[in-house]
């Protein structure tokens, strides 16, 4: 219901925009304007669908490999204490938390293109444990919650961007993007966590948590203690290394088992396809939405509206700089990357808002985009307060990018 709601209020918001740029300054370019991002945004949609459906196919049929070799399996039992506390709905060794546990893995790696399909396949097994079929479950929700908050912890994509401007330590923005990132999540699964009334200060969550911190402390020391680009050079590399291990041991795991691996591929890789199919609708139309928004000059006078503010209220306002990237991120991850660059390529790399930039871009997810494709996969259409709890940990990310930006570099 939620998105329902927000999916009109973009066109009524653009269509009032362009009635008043019309009226009052003659502007009636802006309905051409609007029409065109709907022929591209649904062209984009359709597109980043076509694209995913190669990953979709390939990790959907590695991971069909993994369930009938026993690797799922055995990562069910390793994170079973954790998701066990976190997932209550869920029942004990289900394959689903096997699942979870790449998920998350994966995310933490900053390996989208492998998370992505693994994500979806864990939604398609929740469904299956869902007594609403149309509604969101509880495990659905804080699934969503921790995905949509963006725990990432090598950020290597923003890195290439800042080493390709010329940036001076193109890893400058490494430590203040994991200590960002890592309080976004911790606000999505504090404020689900309280709704469905888990116990969040169980040992069983609280040592994975410290485990967490160490590994963050552990990499900021190696960031100040060497050379930034290199650590950067090496977590690439080591990335690279664990998706072709994961991938060869999913298939050696199967010819242990005496399964025909190249059959259980196909029929995962099947399943892969569908999925993507089913996205299409759903992404094309949230994609839609956010394009009409953005043509009619609605997110321009949001940005500038806040500028006023900030300096109405005698704050200092350099950070406005990097407000497009903020405002854009929950909505579209290529156009916030895209505004990004644009903030490093006119600002400087090196800059308060450049880095604040490329601070905001590896905070957070891109909700809207991530809240779509999940849920319409399974189409689900009763979301809950997923959105809702989404959007205020990715506000409280912003706020940390800020807080952090000025901390290391005002």
């Amino acid at each position: 219901m939620a998105l329902n709601y927000i999916w009109i209020g973009f066109f009524l918001v653009a269509l009032a925009v362009a009635v008043v740029k019309t009226l009052i300054w003659g502007d009636a370019q802006v309905f051409t304007d609007i029409v065109n991002s709907t022929f591209n945004s649904a062209r984009t949609g359709f597109e980043i669908s076509i694209g995913l459906t190669g990953i979709l196919a390939l990790w959907l049929g590695i991971m069909r490999i993994g369930e009938k070799g026993g690797v799922i399996s055995t990562f069910a039992k390793l994170g079973a204490p954790v998701f066990g506390k976190l997932f209550p709905e869920i029942p004990k060794d289900h394959p689903v938390v096997g699942s979870m546990f790449m998920n998350f893995s994966a995310n933490l790696l900053g390996l989208d293109n492998a998370a992505t399909p693994i994500g979806l396949n864990v939604m398609k097994e929740l469904q299956e444990l869902n007594p609403r079929r149309d509604t969101a479950s509880n495990s659905m929700i804080m699934f969503m919650a921790i995905n949509a908050s963006g725990l990432t912890l090598i950020p290597i994509t923003i890195l290439m961007y800042r080493a390709q401007l010329g940036a001076a330590n193109p890893a400058d923005v490494f430590v203040p993007i994991m200590l960002a990132t890592l309080a976004s999540t911790v606000v999505a699964v504090t404020l689900v966590g309280l709704r469905q009334r888990i116990k969040l200060w169980h040992p069983a969550l609280m040592i994975p948590f410290a485990c967490i911190l160490a590994f963050v402390a552990g990499m900021v020391l190696l960031f100040r203690s060497g050379d930034r680009e290199t650590v950067a050079g090496y977590a690439t590399l080591f990335s690279n290394i664990l998706l072709v291990v994961v991938i060869c041991g999913f298939i050696a795991a199967g010819v242990r088992r005496g399964i025909n691996v190249y059959e259980t591929f196909i029929d995962g890789a099947k399943e892969g396809f569908k999925t993507a199919v089913t996205i299409i609708p759903y992404l094309i139309a949230i994609l839609v939405g956010i394009g009409v928004f953005r043509a009619s000059g609605a997110m321009d006078y949001l940005i500038e509206g806040t500028a006023h503010m900030v300096n109405l209220c005698g704050a200092d306002s350099e950070w406005i700089g990097a407000l497009p990237t903020m405002v854009m991120k929950p909505l579209s991850g290529s156009g916030s990357r895209g505004l990004m660059i644009d903030a490093m390529e006119h600002s400087g790399p090196d800059s308060l808002v450049g880095r604040l930039g490329c601070i905001v871009q590896g905070t957070t997810d891109t909700t809207f985009y991530v809240i779509a494709l999940y849920y319409g996969s399974v189409a689900i259409k009763k979301i809950r307060y997923s959105l809702t709890y989404s959007l205020l940990a990715d506000l409280a990310g912003m706020a940390a990018a800020v807080l952090l930006t000025y901390l290391f570099f005002g």
